[in-house]
């Protein structure tokens, strides 16, 4: 088996859907002092998932505050409308769901088209065989383990089973392809996710409630993975 290269450690992105909005470009720059690899911000429509939250423009106000990538996760019905938008606004990844898109294949290359890596997600009931035959147009997997629309959601163990395939599948392939997981993301959790096969965690909640602030929780995210994940030798 030809082994994809991953990350020399673990990726912890943190969402900024529990960030105080009133406040987002000091919200920003915390995360980014506090050591962040990325920063992910959830799009949802009110359709595709039970809530509302950013348009491009919110995006792209926040976008001078930090130089760390963002990334644009689209929980919404018809993706495909929003691309140009959302790589305009500055994230330099974007994730549309499997389950919202009727032509995968072509959406994830039109991300590319537009200049930003592609990424696709995966409801937790959705197989990760869905993904098998667009690796070579994804730069990212995400397997969702809580069902998408609200933040401080409990973590699901048995997407695991669902992240270890998705880890096969990619490693077989060969390709550069990250695998993250969203949803319920703590130091409790992580070590299992990273032991299945993920390289990005993605924390919201709990990171944003750490009593020592967000650089310790993400310190300490980082370390809880990092006894699990078995990246690629400095």
């Amino acid at each position: 088996m030809t082994r994809s290269p991953r990350p020399r450690r673990p990726l912890i992105v943190p969402s900024v859907l529990p960030a105080d909005f009133a406040r987002l470009g000091e919200e920003i720059r915390e995360l980014s002092d506090a050591g962040v690899d990325r920063i992910q911000w959830d799009v949802m429509d009110g359709a595709f998932v039970p809530n509302l939250t950013f348009g491009p423009d919110v995006i792209a106000a926040a976008r001078p505050h930090s130089d760390v990538p963002f990334e644009a996760h689209l929980m919404v019905i018809n993706p495909d409308e929003l691309l140009p938008r959302y790589v305009a606004a500055g994230c330099e990844l974007v994730i549309v769901h499997s389950e919202a898109c009727t032509h995968l294949h072509r959406t994830l290359g039109r991300i590319r088209d537009l200049g930003a890596r592609s990424g696709v997600a995966l409801n937790p009931h959705t197989p990760a065989d869905v993904v098998e035959n667009v690796l070579s147009e994804t730069d990212l997997v995400l397997a969702m383990t809580v069902n998408p629309g609200f933040g401080g959601q409990a973590y699901i163990p048995a997407v695991e089973r669902k992240v270890a395939r998705l880890r096969r599948l990619i490693d077989d392939s060969g390709l550069p392809v990250e695998l993250e997981v969203d949803g319920g993301i703590t130091t409790e959790t992580i070590p299992g996710a990273a032991a299945s096969g993920a390289d990005v965690f993605i924390s919201g909640s709990w990171l944003y409630a750490h009593p020592d602030g967000k650089p310790a929780a993400v310190r300490q995210l980082r370390a809880a993975a990092a006894g699990r994940y078995q990246g690629e030798a400095a």
